[in-house]
């Protein structure tokens, strides 16, 4: 059910239309980003499963899933291991877009391309996103920092430094907070992403 709901959400925050299983292989099929999602939450569900099983099965297809996954990331150019991305991540371009294994992305966050989010020199402390960022292309996150809820870091920006402010317009390079900005990203884009958040 988890699995199911992950993929519906990940669906709507990216505009894939599921109406009907037609639909689902269609956009299986068609859209690289719905596809990468697809590997992702099912290495993910099955990453869970494995650990709570002792049936040898989920740990072969774990393996299996994971190969697949990762020939795929290399296609699109993205460096995303699995239990980064909540539910609701929105990527609009395939292309570069590395992130740290021990990062987190909150739900409804847009990523763009050419995004690196990652650690200090080889620490195992990495950013951790909140919730309704967005995230422009080109920007640069490192170190053992927290970006608030609601924040936009505008393109090229290198932030090094936690924005503690929910709803922080962040630019430049070193950062810089010029502005707070109370409308979520994808309520300008007139997106209803209220989502259920009940996840263990």
């Amino acid at each position: 059910m988890e699995f199911t709901k992950t993929l519906l959400i990940d669906a709507k925050s990216n505009n894939i239309k599921i109406t009907s299983f037609y639909r689902f292989i269609y956009n299986f099929l068609f859209n690289p980003i719905w596809k990468f999602f697809v590997y992702l939450r099912i290495s993910e569900y099955l990453n869970k499963k494995k650990k709570n099983s002792s049936l040898i099965s989920y740990k072969f297809f774990f393996n299996i899933s994971k190969y697949v996954l990762r020939r795929y990331s290399i296609r699109l150019g993205f460096s995303i291991p699995i239990n980064t991305l909540m539910p609701g991540v929105y990527i609009p371009h395939y292309g570069s877009l590395v992130i740290n294994s021990n990062s987190k992305i909150g739900y409804n966050t847009c990523l763009h391309n050419n995004v690196v989010i990652g650690a200090n020199n080889g620490s195992l402390l990495a950013p951790q996103i909140g919730n309704n960022v967005f995230i422009g292309p080109g920007v640069k996150i490192f170190g053992n920092i927290t970006i608030a809820d609601g924040c936009y870091i505008g393109a090229n920006c290198v932030v090094n430094k936690s924005i503690i402010e929910p709803n922080s317009v962040v630019v430049g390079i070193p950062q810089k907070t010029i502005r707070s900005e109370a409308i979520h990203w994808w309520q300008k884009n007139n997106w209803d992403l209220k989502i259920e958040r009940n996840f263990n």
